[in-house]
């Protein structure tokens, strides 16, 4: 029975070491359908190469000093981040772990030892010393024969894992700079409407002091100065919230940059609004450009290598062991006399496993089905996140037209309610009503533009920012290549 079980596999095994085996299958990355473009929403066009975004610096094109400065600060001092390139750089070495496995394993060893062996050991001779000592210096070479191909897939999976940690660290920096650009635009947004505040604080506190003046003079009512007050009170305290805000924003910054938030802070600044242009290219550009598709593209086919793996348990293992040195008892452990080694081949064949190896191929095959769907479902949300921003913005854009329609038509509002009250033409209720819309516009149209460019930033990182998939090239260049 064993002879008839052995001979398939031999035979089938002498086929493989002709053809160099390998038991993984070929691999083609999981198939996704991918749209041909993008829906046209907003003036995009498709990007030429000219006008691709900047290899890593994309936060340029908002055309902020500070901004740049921040950024520039997320790389060498984000702890985060940091912790993303130890994974990294450990995955690295994994790989080259596996590729040391291509090669004859070699190690030294010696020992001295004092012993006592006992008076009643079996079998001890009536010449033998109680005590003695043993002295041992060897060397043992041992060498896998990869027939099957299970170091070579090990290889290729660990490699592939390395690159998709590259890829996970890209995609860790660029939630990283593009969650700084987001916080920061909010908090320019802040100062924008900070600054807004202290401007309509001032020019409450007028509103106020002319109806304290009428009032005085017996042409107002006490209820236009209470009405003034609160008015004045209510943006007073909205100046506070916005403080309050825009602290958490600038901690918030502080742990992005690596620095304690009691020692950062921000000046602050209301800047011009620059909405820059995005180019978005064609959406099968959006596979290359994104570092978590890449990641789980990566993770596929890791698992697609380990298939090999598992595949090649089920047949012979073939090596070569090698063992010499020498032993003595006595001072003198050179002698040639003491001299012993073993040097030959060595088969291992797996019979009987109580299903183990089978368990383990089919756990192999429903591994490459899990990071299959998970890079579809990886593919799916990056289009999703495109499309998303694109009519965020589309929308936004639209939206905040009107809206400064609105504030010219309130401002106008205001202007005319407080010429009648001045004349004693209308009551002070108009004025409240003509203030409290324009400022409640003025803050609308602030929150757009803030939004405005947050969807920006969501577009660039939703097209995978300057990373480019050819990055992974050198993803585990610290693992020699395999031989041949």
């Amino acid at each position: 029975m064993l002879r008839h079980r052995l001979t398939p596999v031999l035979v089938s095994s002498t086929a493989c070491v002709l053809a160099a085996c390998s038991f993984a299958p070929k691999y083609v990355a999981p198939l996704v359908a991918v749209p041909q473009t993008y829906q046209q929403q907003g003036s995009w066009e498709a990007a030429r190469p000219a006008d691709s975004l900047s290899r890593g610096d994309w936060w340029t094109r908002f055309s902020d000093p500070t901004l740049a400065t921040l950024e520039s600060q997320v790389e060498p001092s984000n702890q985060d981040l940091a912790a993303a390139a130890a994974r990294y750089d450990e995955a690295r070495d994994f790989a080259a772990e596996a590729t040391a496995g291509l090669f004859p394993q070699i190690g030294l060893g010696a020992s001295a030892t004092a012993n006592r062996q006992s008076l009643q050991r079996p079998l001890r001779g009536a010449g033998q010393p109680t005590y003695y000592n043993a002295g041992q210096v060897g060397a043992a070479v041992s060498y896998e024969f990869d027939f099957w191909g299970r170091i070579r897939n090990e290889i290729a999976s660990r490699k592939a894992i390395a690159q998709a940690s590259g890829a996970d660290l890209a995609t860790m920096r660029l939630s990283l700079q593009t969650e700084l650009a987001s916080a920061y635009f909010q908090l320019r947004g802040l100062d924008a409407n900070a600054k807004l505040l202290a401007d309509t604080v001032s020019a409450y506190q007028k509103a106020y002091d002319l109806t304290e003046t009428l009032y005085q003079g017996k042409i107002a009512a006490s209820i236009d100065v209470s009405r003034a007050a609160t008015q004045l009170d209510t943006v007073r305290a909205q100046v506070s919230d916005v403080a309050s805000r825009r602290a958490l924003l600038e901690h918030a910054i502080a742990v992005l940059v690596g620095k304690p938030a009691s020692d950062f802070t921000v000046a602050p600044e209301v800047s011009p609004f620059v909405l820059p242009e995005i180019p978005t290219e064609l959406p099968s550009t959006l596979l290359q450009r994104r570092p978590d598709i890449a990641s789980a593209e990566r993770a596929a086919a890791a698992a697609n290598a380990e298939i090999g793996v598992a595949r090649a348990a089920f047949y012979p293992t073939l090596t070569f062991d090698a063992l010499g040195g020498f032993q003595s008892s006595g001072q003198n452990l050179f002698k040639l006399a003491d001299s012993f080694w073993s040097l030959g081949p060595g088969l291992t064949l797996p019979l009987l496993d109580g299903g183990r190896l089978r368990a383990q191929e089919a756990g192999a095959y429903a591994r490459f089905r899990e990071t299959s769907a998970a890079y579809r479902s990886t593919v799916l949300t990056a289009f999703k996140e495109v499309e998303d921003n694109r009519a965020l913005l589309h929308w936004l854009g639209r939206e905040s037209t009107d809206t400064e329609a609105g504030v010219t038509a309130a401002q106008h509002t205001l202007n005319v309610a407080l010429a009648l009250y001045r004349e004693g033409a209308t009551s002070y209720l108009e004025v409240v009503t003509a203030q409290t819309a324009l400022l409640q516009t003025q803050q609308s149209a602030l929150d757009l533009q803030t939004r405005r460019l947050v969807a920006d930033v969501g577009l660039v990182r939703a097209l995978g920012g300057g990373w480019d998939v050819t990055e992974l090239a050198g993803a585990a260049a610290s693992t020699p290549p395999p031989p041949g």
